[in-house]
């Protein structure tokens, strides 16, 4: 009897020694996750305050050209390096509507 007593005590004693490593494996889980989070957190907080660094200092440096147009500037003559591009002129098709309309009234013909 103590034997079988014994043997279930030690069966339980190994089951509870397995336990106890899942459990501490799945806090080891937890407590790695948790710092993996918090090193994220704060590699990202760390890019936005470099980008509000970078930021402050482009707005506390003063441009050093103020653009400031005058009338002056518009009102001289372009000189073109080349002539300006010349469109073809009408189509023959756009020439004849006119031509009917001027003729008569309006081409009631339906074309392609």
């Amino acid at each position: 009897m103590e034997n079988v007593e014994s043997d279930e005590r030690s069966g339980s004693k190994g089951e509870d020694e397995e336990e106890e490593e899942k459990i501490e494996q799945f806090f080891a889980l937890i407590r790695s996750f948790r710092d993996a989070q918090n090193r994220r957190m704060s590699e990202l907080n760390e890019m936005e305050e470099r980008r509000k660094k970078k930021k402050r200092k482009m707005d506390e440096e003063p441009s050093t050209w103020v653009p400031a147009f005058r009338f002056e500037d518009f009102n001289d003559e372009i000189e073109f390096r080349r002539p300006p591009l010349i469109f073809p002129g009408k189509r023959k098709e756009d020439k004849k509507v006119e031509d009917q309309e001027d003729e008569g009234g309006l081409n009631l013909k339906l074309t392609l």
